[in-house]
């Protein structure tokens, strides 16, 4: 399969080669927002503390708004299959950092697997609509479909 970077370029190798976009920039924020999320979910329960829960839903808010920016199409699942795709990105990556010194070979395929998964999210947003300016443009949802703020 044939992936596509942020850009829209078909080589993801190209897109890799320069310089990081801002929507790429904010798909990494998003992405530090889902594991803060966890973090601070993780948090509360550990210490019984429901403050950080409140903390919680302000981050949440944030990233969801972030989200909105980011996706360039919600059509049936693709607002939860992006955000696990970008979360498993993170994981996985925070992972592999746990493997440098000890296992490379593990590491390199857990980075492997991140970038291929973060390649499927930019796959995903590529195949959205496109405006007669040939930008990305969001698609309409069905009557009665909206995004979850999840």
């Amino acid at each position: 399969m044939k992936m596509e970077g942020a850009d829209g370029a078909d080589d993801i190798g190209a897109a890799a080669k320069a310089d990081i976009t801002s929507r790429e920039d904010l798909s990494m924020a998003v992405m530090n927002l889902i594991s803060v999320e966890e973090h601070l979910a993780f948090t509360a329960m550990k210490t019984q503390d429901e403050s950080y829960l409140e903390i919680l839903k302000e981050v949440r808010k944030t990233r969801v708004s972030l989200m909105k920016e980011l996706l360039v199409s919600t059509d049936g699942e693709l607002w939860c299959i992006s955000k696990h795709l970008l979360a498993s990105t993170m994981r996985l990556m925070e992972t592999s950092t746990k493997y440098m010194d000890k296992d490379v070979k593990r590491a390199l395929r857990l980075e492997r697997n991140a970038f291929d998964l973060y390649s499927l999210f930019w796959l995903l947003q590529n195949m959205g609509g496109k405006n007669d300016a040939g930008k990305p443009e969001k698609k309409t949802k069905a009557k009665g479909a909206g995004i979850k703020d999840a």
